[in-house]
């Protein structure tokens, strides 16, 4: 669970010293320091909320108790809100900033509310007016944390500037007891009745044999709302399979080899509307394979808010150009049964004569001698008749070595 602003803005040493654990702890146990008159704040009195229509609104009714032995002078009630819902009204008695992503958490906004007024320790209390909430187009899986505090959180300060409300100021009124809760923060989901495409696009890759050409395939998604995969839920998983004949030179960092698939996954834990990832690979083409084809596409875990499969995956192609290998004998075919060298000339052996090697590996039966313009049985034939002029026959030969 990504820590609060207000966590992150507590004494840097405390929260070395405490740890997320000691954080946990402390929020469980208000009261834990043995100061026998101190306040215990709690908040209580939410449950998850399903079943939002976008655009409609809802109220967050919360309680505040003391189970500390001595009384709250003030509270502050802060309310934190992700990006696919907005605060419908803000009492004067708060203030309200929008915060943007940082540090893997999701955009938000925060209203902090405060109540210049004793909690008594034993009381339950609740804003005599409870804040209303408004669902945006884009809201899908939301989340609302609610906390109460002694001590005025601040502002957070990646945020905007805080701006007070308008709305008239509320008050804490006695409520009934026994829904006071256990903790001075309340993390609860939010659900609304959305939809939002996942989708990918491919990549059609042109080039000859022995070229390193770039790859680049995108996932999207296409809204209209926007996705925060919540705690203990897999993320999406784009698996990308290069075409055959191709080697990957250098991979995308998001991206590890699963044999011949890459697993590639995604900057944050939410997508917001309209939000991308671009994968990019340098892709070897090793030889000419015909009708090559790799793919991108979508891990298959169950997303029910995604009813349409049929662009969760897509192509890519590979136009090889020119002559180039085969692979298993290092020419390339031309669909006409015969081979070339890349240059137009025949290599399918018409003109006889041992085979040579050349610069790049290849193998073709003229060799180097073709550039000479000479036939390797016509030097052949020069150095049988040179037999007889002893020393001269070394010179031949080493010529002929030179030139192969």
């Amino acid at each position: 669970m990504p820590i609060s602003p207000h966590h992150r803005r507590a004494s840097h040493a405390a929260v070395a010293a405490l740890g997320t654990a000691g954080l946990i702890a402390l929020a469980a146990a208000p009261a834990a320091f043995g100061d026998e008159t101190a306040p215990g704040l709690v908040i209580g009195g939410i449950e998850p909320i399903d079943g939002v229509k976008p655009g409609s609104s809802f109220d967050v009714p919360v309680t505040v108790a003391n189970k500390g032995t001595g009384p709250a002078e003030r509270v502050w009630v802060s309310y934190s809100v992700t990006r696919g819902l907005d605060f419908a009204e803000v009492p004067s008695n708060c203030r309200a900033q929008q915060v943007p992503s940082y540090d893997e958490m999701p955009e938000k906004w925060i209203a902090v509310c405060a109540f210049d007024q004793a909690v008594e320790p034993g009381v339950v209390y609740t804003p005599e007016k409870p804040l209303r909430v408004r669902a945006l187009d884009r809201a899908l899986n939301d989340e609302l944390r609610v906390r109460v505090g002694d001590v005025d959180p601040g502002a957070d300060e990646n945020g905007t500037p805080p701006v007070a409300g308008t709305a008239p100021a509320v008050k804490l009124i006695e409520g009934q007891a026994g829904n006071e809760g256990a903790a001075r923060f309340v993390d609860v989901p939010v659900t609304s009745i959305n939809t939002a495409d996942y989708q990918v696009t491919g990549a059609a890759l042109k080039g000859s044999v022995g070229d390193t050409v770039t790859m680049t395939v995108k996932f999207t998604n296409a809204g209209p709302a926007w996705v925060l995969t919540r705690e203990g839920d897999r993320l999406v998983t784009v698996m990308i399979t290069p075409p055959a004949g191709t080697s990957v030179i250098k991979p995308h960092g998001f991206c590890e080899a699963k044999g011949e698939v890459y697993a590639c996954g995604t900057s944050q834990r939410s997508v917001n509307e309209g939000g991308r990832e671009t994968y990019t690979f340098k892709l070897k083409i090793d030889e000419r394979v015909a009708d090559a084809k790799g793919s991108v596409a979508l891990s298959t875990e169950a997303r029910p808010f995604d009813p349409d499969k049929t662009n969760d995956k897509a192509d890519i192609t590979l136009d090889i150009t020119g002559g180039g290998s085969t692979g298993s004998t290092g020419s390339s075919t031309d669909g006409s049964g015969s081979s070339t060298d890349g240059s137009g000339s025949s290599t399918d052996g018409s003109a006889g004569g041992p085979p040579s090697t050349g610069d790049d590996g290849t193998t073709t039966n003229g060799g180097n001698l073709a550039e000479t313009g000479s036939s390797p049985w016509t030097i052949t034939g020069a150095a049988a008749a040179a037999v007889v002029a002893g020393a001269g026959t070394l010179l031949i030969v080493r010529r002929y070595r030179d030139q192969t």
